[in-house]
C-alpha cells in the first residue's frame, strides 16, 4: 500500500507542476496570441491541475484499510474523483464550445505564430505524460492514476488540434485565404469535442463501478476456471465480482457434497480464497457461501 501510495503521489505532482507551467504558457500566449484554440487548451489544462490536487487529495483515503464504518475499504473514493474529473471535464467543453462558436460572429484575425510552437510543445510534453502516468497506472491498478493519464491522453489531440489550428489560420492570413481564418476557431470547437468524448467515458465508468456492474466476462471465466480445478466443486450456483476502485471484491456460492464436515468445507473455502487471490494481485477479498449438494 505504501508503495501505491507513493507512485501516486509521485504521478499525481509531476502531472500538477507540469499542467501548472502548460497552462500559463498556453494561457498567456493564447491570450496575447489572440488563438482561440491555444487558450481553450489553456483552460483545459488549468482543470488538470485542479484534477490533479484532488487525486493527491484522495490518495491517502483510498489507500485506507477497512474499518468498523467501512468493512469493505475505501478504494470507492478513487472512482468519486473519477467521476469528479469527468464532470469538470464536461463543463470545460461546454465553455470551449461557447467561446468557439461566438467567435464566429466577430472580426477574425490570423493568431500569432508563437501560439504555433506552444501548441506542438505542449503536444510532445503530454505524450510523455500520458505514457509515464498510464503504465504506472495499470501498474498499480489505480483508477485515480488512470483518470489522470486519461485526462493527458484528451490534451495530446488537443494540443495538436491546437497548433494545427493556428497554423492553417496564419496560411489563410498569409495567402489571403478568408475561410481558413477560422482555422483557429475550428480547432476550438474540436478540441471540446475530444474533452468531452473523455469526459463522457470517465463518468460512465465511475457510474457503472459505483452501482456495482459485474466485471467482465473474460475475467469472471479465468476465476471460474480457479473455483473448479478443486475436485469437491460439485457447482458453482453463483459469482459476483465487483470493483472497488482498485481492487476486486468477490462473492461465490459454491455446491459440494452433502455430507462434507463443516470442517471440511472451511478448509476448501480457504484453499480456493487463497487460489483466487494468488492469481489475481486485484482481489482483495472473497466471500464463500456454500451449498449441499445432494448426487441424483
Amino acid at each position: 500500500m505504501e508503495i501505491r501510495e507513493n507512485a501516486a503521489k509521485r504521478v499525481a505532482w509531476i502531472s500538477v507542476w507540469s499542467n501548472v507551467f502548460l497552462t500559463l504558457g498556453k494561457l498567456v500566449i493564447g491570450f496575447l496570441a489572440a488563438s482561440n484554440a491555444l487558450f481553450a487548451d489553456g483552460v483545459h489544462s488549468a482543470a488538470d491541475v485542479f484534477a490533479s490536487v484532488i487525486v493527491l487529495l484522495v490518495i491517502k483515503i483510498s489507500n485506507k484499510p477497512a474499518d468498523v464504518e467501512h468493512p469493505y475499504g475505501h478504494g470507492k473514493a478513487e472512482v468519486i474523483v473519477s467521476g469528479i474529473i469527468g464532470i469538470l471535464l464536461f463543463v470545460v467543453s461546454l465553455y470551449i464550445v461557447y467561446e468557439g462558436i461566438a467567435g464566429f460572429f466577430h472580426p477574425v484575425e490570423a493568431p500569432s505564430f508563437i501560439a504555433f510552437w506552444v501548441g506542438l510543445f505542449s503536444y510532445i510534453a503530454k505524450v510523455c505524460l500520458f505514457r509515464y502516468s498510464m503504465n504506472v497506472g495499470k501498474r498499480m491498478n489505480s483508477k485515480a492514476i488512470e483518470a489522470i493519464a486519461y485526462d493527458h491522453q484528451a490534451d495530446i489531440v488537443a494540443s495538436l488540434a491546437a497548433a494545427i489550428g493556428v497554423l492553417i489560420s496564419y496560411l489563410g492570413d498569409r495567402f489571403d485565404i478568408v475561410f481558413l481564418l477560422y482555422g483557429d476557431k475550428v480547432a476550438s470547437i474540436f478540441v471540446a469535442y475530444l474533452i468531452f468524448k473523455i469526459s463522457k467515458e470517465m463518468m460512465t465508468e465511475a457510474f457503472h463501478i459505483l452501482i456495482e456492474r459485474n466485471v467482465n466476462q473474460d475475467l469472471m471465466d479465468q476465476f471460474k476456471e480457479v473455483v473448479y480445478q478443486f475436485p469437491d466443486v460439485k457447482r458453482i450456483d453463483r459469482i459476483r465480482a465487483r470493483e472497488h476502485g482498485h481492487y476486486l471484491i468477490m462473492d461465490i456460492r459454491l455446491s459440494i457434497d452433502q455430507d462434507k464436515t463443516i470442517k471440511q468445507g472451511h478448509d476448501l473455502s480457504h484453499e480456493i480464497k487463497d487460489a483466487l487471490k494468488g492469481k489475481f494481485e486485484q482481489i482483495e477479498e472473497v466471500m464463500i457461501h456454500l451449498n449441499p449438494y445432494f448426487s441424483e
